[in-house]
């Protein structure tokens, strides 16, 4: 019953809910203070969480599902202390319930989760909680409210609030915003009832604009991820590390075939751009070793993808010790109006929505219904099923892993993207060209992308697709051929082009970790190589570099690759070689090289192109030496 606008300053979920930890969980820590606090808040808050969380499977089963996670104990006192929590954990979901929770001796520990340290392992236990793709549920949550009815904008920034004396008493109250268009610079108002202030880690610069005097309700406290290959992980089954070095939880988890690994907690500054560290990431690495087996090197180069999120903790503006952090959610009314939702998490946002609605109407007398969000299908849910994407590869000639893909991205609106995408002139797939041979996200995506309201590249690269999130280089990669199809579809000129790929090459830099990457190897990184190793790489160096100059080019790896029958265009070439060329004048010399093998024995880098192609290069060459027959009187 209420007519509802929603103005995002920039693209939805571009904030902190694309950068979570991708759970769908009531929290086992805070079951853990509850009890050993008798603190019925925190009770209350994982009870609320637990029944959010079996709604949120419910209503988007597409883009969610459960996960069993492991707790490795290595002590035995903790076997059952940890069983006897985890079993609450069961008891308070009740009904709602996922699966139950159960014990494992060591070797079945090892049988599922074969990368576990093995020495002092005593057993684990598994529970289960949620997992989902925030970026797209964020997006299904919004383009659901647009079909009852909404409307939704992003890129709207609100410059100001409006305004006006209340008949009567004379005080000034909220009546609608001052927005501007980021895209085009147009500026209008928004006349409203009602003004909600949903900003997350912005919540005080909205309150702000209500009264300068506001004190800040806001600590924010960043999280950072770091994402590494799926091998690191079992494909279903995720890790929970209880007691960091420092007391913080980390959680090492199976996502989108990655695996995730996080999260850090450490205050910070509220920004729009936050940036992962080094010291996070090889903090996250560290905690990662101590529960992997030494057979796994666990190597800094295997960092695919990093990125810093940042979490709206609250302190309540209604409690007395104004220092304690509420960790459930808060709502607060303001002199003139404004309602401020603020706290709280993921796994609870429907609650929040209620909890501040029904604050909203009983403080502006709105005529309004109850609440009918509890089971209110998302955009996707309905005709999903488990077996939908056999479907897909029936019907149109996709391949089984694109139409896994589209059908856990899309639900039942991936038939509308297969109906887009274009056919490959090959035997088979019959449809969906990809952006990247290997990941399954096809070109049509990019295309019903713009129909999901996405606007710029670094939309498609990091909440449409999730590309960004999962190898930093492969979104770059195919950022040309995104950019080429939204240019198409937006009617872009090549300036405006140009501009979508600088901006797109900064958001990778600086905020899913390319410099961090980048920054491993450089023109002052040490040389800490054995004498006989250093003589070993000149040596294949040398191969290269034929003419004695003291670096090769573009030219010499050619020659050699020609003398071994492999051909390589020569622009992927200039990227294997810029990829190394860390002072950039267009050729690698020996000390670049020598530095290249140095960061790679260290596990700083993996995957180097240039130092596969090289070695393949020497062993075929090798292999090619003529044997001497003289002494064998001249062979056959």
């Amino acid at each position: 019953g209420l007519k509802t606008a929603l103005l995002e300053r920039d693209d939805f979920s571009s904030g902190t809910s694309s950068r979570s930890t991708k759970l769908i969980h009531g929290g086992v820590r805070y079951l853990q203070k509850a009890i050993m606090k008798l603190d019925v808040e925190q009770y209350r808050m994982v009870k609320e969480a637990l029944e959010e969380r079996a709604n949120l499977l419910e209503i988007a089963p597409h883009l969610s599902a459960p996960l069993p996670i492991m707790l490795p104990v290595y002590k035995w006192w903790q076997l059952p202390y940890y069983w006897l929590g985890i079993k609450l954990y069961d008891i308070v979901a009740g009904s709602q319930c996922l699966k139950s929770s159960y014990v494992l001796s060591k070797s079945r520990a090892l049988e599922h989760f074969p990368m576990l340290r093995k020495d002092k392992l005593v057993g684990a236990i598994v529970y289960y909680d949620g997992q989902h793709n925030d970026a797209r549920m964020n997006l299904a949550i919004a383009l659901t409210a647009a079909r009852y009815g909404a409307a939704i904008a992003n890129y709207t920034e609100v410059l100001r609030l409006l305004k006006t004396p209340e008949p009567g008493s004379g005080r000034q109250r909220v009546c609608g915003v001052r927005c501007r268009d980021v895209l085009t610079g147009q500026e209008f108002d928004v006349k409203a009832k009602c003004v909600i202030n949903a900003t997350g880690p912005f919540t005080d610069s909205v309150r702000k604009m209500d009264d300068q005097e506001v004190p800040n309700i806001c600590q924010p406290s960043a999280g950072v991820h770091i994402v590494m290959p799926g091998y690191y992980s079992p494909d279903n089954m995720g890790l929970l590390d209880p007691a960091t070095s420092d007391g913080r939880v980390i959680f090492f988890l199976p996502w989108e075939k990655m695996t995730i690994a996080g999260t850090t907690d450490s205050p910070t500054d509220v920004t729009a751009h936050p940036i992962p560290t080094e010291e996070d990431i090889n903090f996250i690495l560290n905690e990662v070793r101590n529960y992997l087996s030494s057979d796994v090197a666990v190597r800094r180069g295997d960092v695919l993808a990093a990125w810093s999120g940042i979490r709206p903790l609250v302190t309540d503006p209604h409690s007395k010790d104004t220092q304690s952090i509420s960790r459930n959610h808060v709502v607060a009314i303001s002199d003139s109006g404004l309602v401020t939702i603020a706290g709280g998490k993921w796994t609870t946002y429907r609650a929040m929505a209620q909890d501040t609605i029904n604050a909203a109407v009983q403080a502006h007398d709105l005529k309004a219904g109850s609440s009918k969000t509890l089971g209110l299908q998302l955009q996707g849910a309905e005709g999903w099923s488990p077996t939908l994407y056999i479907r897909l590869v029936q019907d149109y000639g996709l391949e089984s892993e694109v139409a896994q893909h589209l059908a856990s991205t899309y639900g039942g609106k991936a038939f509308e993207v297969a109906k887009i995408a274009q056919v490959t002139g090959k035997r088979w797939p019959i449809v969906g060209k990809r952006l990247v041979s290997e990941f399954p996200y096809i070109e049509a995506e990019v295309v019903y992308g713009v129909k999901e309201y996405a606007r710029t590249a670094v939309d498609m690269i990091s909440r449409r697709t999730r590309l960004a999130f999962l190898n930093v280089q492969a979104a770059e990669e195919a950022l040309p051929r995104i950019i080429d199809i939204m240019g198409k579809e937006l009617k872009w000129s090549e300036q405006r082009k140009k501009e979508e790929f600088e901006a797109a090459k900064r958001f990778l830099y600086h905020e899913m970790g390319y410099k961090v990457k980048s920054d491993q190897l450089t023109d002052s990184s040490e040389i800490c190589l054995k004498p006989s190793d250093i003589e070993r790489y000149k040596k294949r160096f040398h191969m290269f570099d034929k003419d004695k100059k003291g670096f090769i080019t573009i030219v010499d790896v050619q020659r050699v690759l020609e003398s071994v029958s492999v051909q390589i265009a020569e622009n992927t070439l200039h990227d294997i070689l810029n990829e190394v060329d860390v002072n950039k004048n267009g050729q690698v010399e020996l000390v670049e090289f020598l530095q290249l093998m140095s960061a790679i024995q260290k596990g700083h880098i993996s995957g180097s192109r240039l130092a596969v192609l090289m070695k393949t290069a020497e062993e075929n060459l090798r292999q090619r030496t003529v044997i001497p027959v003289d002494r064998s009187g001249g062979g056959l």
